[in-house]
C-alpha cells in the first residue's frame, strides 16, 4: 500500500515522503495514528503543492538572508563600555549587545544566536564578527568598542 507520511517515522522515511508499506502496517499502525495518509491522487497533488510552496519559501528566506548579508557589509556597530586601567573592560561585550546595536543603529533584526564570537570581546578596539544567517549564507559585521 502506498502512503504519504505526515510525520517522520523511524525506519520508514521523512515527513512528506511517498513510501510503500505493507497493508497491515499501514492500516493498523500508520493510518490510525495519523502518521500517514493513503496515496490517493488528491493527496499526491496536495503533497506536490506543499513541496512547491516549501521550496518557494526557502528561496525567499535565502534571498532575505543574502540581502541581510549585503547590508551588514557597510555596518559598523558602535558600542560603549566601561573599563578599568589598561583598557580592559568590566565584563565583556556580548552578542546580545551587538544584536541590540544592529537593531538600534541600522534597523537590522539579527538574532544573537546567529552572531558568532570566537572569544569574548574584553578590550577596546574594532572587531570583525561572522553572522551565520542560514542557508549557508554568512555575513561579517564590524564592531567598534569605545570608552563610555
Amino acid at each position: 500500500m502506498k502512503v504519504i507520511l505526515q510525520q517522520d517515522v523511524k525506519g520508514q522515511g521523512k515527513k512528506g515522503q511517498l513510501i510503500e508499506a505493507s497493508d497491515g502496517y499501514a492500516r493498523n499502525f500508520l493510518l490510525p495514528r495519523k502518521l500517514a495518509v493513503p496515496a490517493t491522487a488528491e493527496n499526491v497533488n496536495t503533497m506536490k503543492m506543499q513541496e512547491k510552496a516549501k521550496k518557494a519559501q526557502e528561496a525567499a528566506e535565502k534571498a532575505e538572508a543574502e540581502a541581510a548579508a549585503e547590508k551588514l557589509k557597510g555596518c559598523t556597530v558602535k558600542l560603549t563600555a566601561k573599563a578599568g586601567s589598561g583598557g580592559r573592560l568590566f565584563g565583556a561585550v556580548t552578542s546580545k549587545e551587538i544584536a541590540d546595536g544592529l537593531k538600534e543603529q541600522f534597523g537590522l533584526e539579527i538574532s544573537k544566536a546567529k552572531i558568532v564570537q570566537e572569544e569574548p570581546i574584553k578590550s577596546f578596539g574594532t572587531y570583525e564578527l561572522k553572522c551565520k544567517l542560514g542557508y549557508e549564507v554568512t555575513g561579517t559585521v564590524k564592531v567598534m568598542v569605545t570608552e563610555a
